[in-house]
């Protein structure tokens, strides 16, 4: 575990060169953490700031369909340390959801055949509500929602052999069994949502993910495949 690091994604790029392996960065601070679409993302000491490092020979779309995996890890620790497995549900793309509230993210960035999966969780403290943009949901805490105390070494302790876990299924079996499984714990699903894509919104029933991993909306005027958007409830 590092005590500080600008951004645990970030030294997982500086150290891919010497490793021979997959392999967990987990910072106690961070002071340059971001989000998706460069977005700053708090973290404090007690919360959890990590990153897998993998070395992957795989095409583009089949190394993003490990934001899923993530997802699913993710969830899977959090009922393993919590008990409370109807607490939590899985939001498109990447974020984890505790009673309703954003309690986790996960950022994917690649490079020269090295996939970083950075993973912030609010364990202990969450950003306050005016921090994140306008229609966004509110950031919760594992603390805060469930009053347990949860330490970040802990948290991968239950993380680690979960997302390995997931991971041999999906190299064994496929997307598929993923994609089910994250359908089943998926926020919103058959409910209207709006789907944003830079100043693009459409509104729509979400039905699904495909086999790529993409947004399914049901509009007025068909059916449609989303790759990359941020979802509003």
């Amino acid at each position: 575990m590092l005590a500080e690091v600008d951004s645990t994604n970030a030294e997982a790029f500086r150290m891919a060169p010497q490793l021979s392996g997959p392999c967990w960065i987990l910072a106690g601070v961070q002071t340059a953490g971001r989000g998706r679409r460069a977005r700053p993302w708090s973290s404090p000491m007690g919360n959890f700031h990590a990153t897998l490092v993998m070395r992957l020979e795989e095409p583009p779309a089949q190394v993003a369909l490990r934001s899923f995996i993530a997802a699913l890890a993710l969830r899977d620790a959090f009922v393993a340390l919590t008990g409370l497995p109807d607490a939590f549900a899985l939001k498109w793309p990447n974020d984890v959801l505790l009673n309703g509230g954003k309690v986790a993210g996960i950022l994917l960035e690649a490079a020269s055949s090295t996939l970083a999966i950075g993973i912030g969780v609010n364990l202990f403290a969450a950003p306050p509500a005016a921090a994140v943009e306008p229609g966004a949901l509110a950031p919760v805490s594992v603390l805060q929602e469930t009053g347990l105390r949860i330490t970040p070494q802990a948290f991968l302790d239950a993380l680690a052999p979960a997302f390995a876990a997931r991971e041999a299924t999906f190299l064994a079996s496929g997307f598929a069994p993923i994609r089910d499984a994250w359908l089943e714990h998926a926020a919103r699903l058959g409910s209207q949502i709006t789907a944003r894509t830079g100043h693009t919104s459409r509104e729509g029933l979400f039905t699904g993910i495909d086999a790529d991993g993409n947004l399914l909306l049901s509009m007025p005027t068909g059916p449609v495949a989303i790759p990359a958007a941020d979802v509003f409830f």
